[in-house]
């Protein structure tokens, strides 16, 4: 199918919290999103309550889009601990769910992660104290290791590869702001954006914070986009997707 642009054109989403009722609700969505662009990211809150019958209900509806897809999974599709089911029942030859894993698309290489907690630049939780906060922290770091391996992947294989991060947590400040400054430390990690600027990424797209903000920028220039549903629908998107040019 024809795009309207001759550049390579990124769709990008998240949080849409699919439910077993939304039989036939995304169909003309994905359809529209098919239209506009070369590939849809999906960054997260695949589910509403991390069921696989829900993923079940989001892959049937994907039918629809004729695009390639990639996406991570969010915390709410770990809710349930059936994460391995909804990725299964998601992932096709046409549907990428990554997981410290890259998939290349035409000139284009996606690495993704869900990302985890831990704050921002100098309020990041440090790895000290209770076992407990060492484990939580060092949750945070793995995610970033988890990465950064995806991305140094992407190098090898092409390095002229123009490189693009999906998460679903956040890995600069300015995207959450909007949220309550007292659970910034929840919405994501300025550890994420170690790797993001070190493997000289072109854009990072999450979700997550709702009511955060829709772009911030690195201090290497790296753009980044909290697609959210709910970011987009208040910056005036419908149907409510981000478009990017690489």
């Amino acid at each position: 199918m024809a795009k309207k642009s001759d550049k390579f054109r990124i769709a990008a989403l998240g949080d849409i919290h699919v439910r077993q009722s939304d039989k036939g609700k995304w169909t003309d969505y994905f359809k529209a999103v098919s239209e506009k662009a070369d590939v849809f990211l999906l960054c997260g809150d695949l589910t509403d309550t991390g069921h696989a019958a829900e993923a079940e209900v989001l892959a049937r509806e994907l039918a629809s889009c004729s695009i390639p897809v990639v996406g991570v999974l969010g915390n709410h599709d770990f809710d349930k601990n059936e994460q391995e089911a909804i990725k299964s029942a998601l992932v096709s030859d046409r549907v990428h769910i990554l997981d410290g894993d890259s998939v290349v698309i035409g000139h284009v290489g996606f690495a993704g992660v869900k990302g985890f907690c831990g704050g921002f630049d100098k309020c990041m939780i440090p790895m000290f104290g209770e076992g407990k906060m060492k484990e939580f922290v060092q949750e945070g770091v793995d995610e970033s290791l988890k990465l950064d391996r995806a991305l140094a992947r992407l190098d090898s294989e092409n390095a002229d590869i123009r490189k693009i991060a999906v998460l679903h947590y956040a890995p600069i400040k300015d995207t959450v702001m909007g949220e309550p400054e007292q659970i910034f430390p929840f919405l994501g990690s300025s550890r994420l954006a170690e790797p993001i600027v070190r493997r000289q990424v072109v854009a990072a797209f999450h979700g997550h914070a709702h009511a955060g903000t829709l772009e911030g920028k690195m201090a290497s220039g790296t753009r980044v986009f909290n697609v959210a549903k709910v970011v987009l629908q208040k910056a005036g998107f419908d149907p409510p997707f981000f478009l990017f040019e690489v």
